[in-house]
């Protein structure tokens, strides 16, 4: 009489919630991201942007629906109660002439974009072409140290760059330094240095992650720095060599000459 072979266990997968990609609390955080639910945001982002902006809450949650539904984790035309009411919206307000975007999921912020009603200008005039922008140098840092997993002193930098760059004197939901800091929070709980997020995976497109840019200054080289340093462990170190700060310094000296 033949034996049957006994079955090894399968690991057992996690679905993508929103908690794990955006930065919501409650009840939100610990629900499962659903296709219907994505293609939902999709359509409101169509409607009110003409297009789904790439990088943004609808990109981000139709990535993880098709994860889950690969994995068998949730039923391809599975909806949940955060496609209902208040649901999925996109609005968008003027405000001293200009646009503000703002994505929101069962009444949370996840996303904002300011969209400036004039090209920021250096204070001579015209924009330089061969100046060096901020979302340029973060995009050199993804380059130069893109390996590098995120910590503290990274996400600080780069709140700090966005700020400087967008002039909103806050993180702003959904945007580099909001995702930073997620990374940077999850990062210590990671088991293997592959399963922690990069700096790479932050800013490889930063110039189009970032609402708004500028050509990088002394003032905003200064300020970055300053963010980089005083959020290390030993606040004594320097800035990482090929980090956030670095770039930041390197690309206003250029521009300086």
């Amino acid at each position: 009489m033949s034996q049957e072979q006994p079955q090894r266990p399968q690991p057992v997968k996690d679905p993508i919630r929103y908690g794990d990609v955006f930065n919501v609390h409650g009840d939100l955080a610990s629900k499962v991201i659903a296709p219907v639910d994505a293609s939902t945001m999709q359509s409101a982002e169509n409607t009110v942007l003409g297009e789904t902006r790439k990088g943004g809450p609808a990109s981000v949650m139709q990535s993880a629906a098709r994860v889950n539904v690969r994995q068998g984790l949730v039923d391809p035309h599975q909806a949940t109660e955060v496609a209902g009411d208040p649901g999925t919206k996109v609005t968008e307000e003027n405000v001293g002439g200009d646009r503000i975007i703002t994505e929101t999921i069962a009444g949370q912020v996840v996303a904002q974009y300011i969209e400036p009603r004039a090209e920021r200008t250096t204070p001579g005039g015209a924009l330089d072409p061969r100046s060096i922008t901020i979302g340029e140098a973060l995009e050199a840092t993804a380059l130069s140290s893109g390996e590098k997993p995120i910590d503290q002193s990274d996400a600080a930098a780069i709140q700090a760059a966005e700020v400087r760059a967008t002039g909103i004197a806050e993180v702003l939901p959904g945007g580099i330094g909001a995702e930073a800091q997620s990374a940077a929070t999850r990062n210590p709980r990671a088991p293997r240095d592959q399963d922690k997020t990069k700096l790479s995976d932050v800013l490889m497109d930063a110039t189009l992650k970032l609402p708004a840019d500028k050509p990088v200054t002394r003032e905003d080289a200064h300020a970055v720095i300053e963010a980089e340093v005083r959020n290390k462990p030993d606040m004594h170190a320097n800035a990482t060599p090929g980090g956030v700060a670095a770039s930041m310094a390197a690309a206003a000296r250029a521009n300086q000459e």
